[in-house]
């Protein structure tokens, strides 16, 4: 058996699997890449030498008029990546909202806490420590 036959046919075995939703060595998405993958050649195999694999591929893809539960798993867990990292967002920019909202408010305890000292100093006044029992 000759290299080209043999990678012809694990084209072809690696197609049948993408198809039926069960890829063992990609991502199973309905593109050359993961064919070429899941075949273990590279992607030059199917754009140069096996062209007629690849056309082959794509029309099987068109008429299967859908995708692979594969592909729609994916696709439905990067919609859920997509959406926490939306939420994270907003979490973010909300602790970045009370973080200034509470050096601000630190900071003006700190400005009363001085003014309240210079008034102490001012008046002669002595500050006694009220102690625990």
């Amino acid at each position: 058996m000759s290299p080209a036959h043999d990678e012809r046919a694990r084209i072809q075995t690696a197609m049948e699997r993408i198809l039926s939703g069960k890829p063992e060595h990609s991502n199973g998405a309905l593109t050359i890449v993961a064919l070429a993958a899941e075949a273990g050649v590279p992607r030059n195999a199917l754009t140069q030498r096996h062209i007629d694999l690849k056309n082959h591929f794509y029309e099987k893809v068109r008429a299967l008029c859908g995708t692979p539960d594969s592909e729609r798993r994916l696709r439905r867990e990067t919609a859920r990546l997509k959406r926490l990292r939306d939420d994270d967002r907003k979490v973010i920019q909300q602790l970045k909202t009370d973080n200034e909202a509470l050096i601000g408010a630190l900071h003006l305890a700190q400005l009363q806490n001085e003014e309240l000292r210079r008034r102490l100093a001012a008046s002669g006044g002595t500050v006694q420590t009220i102690g625990r029992s």
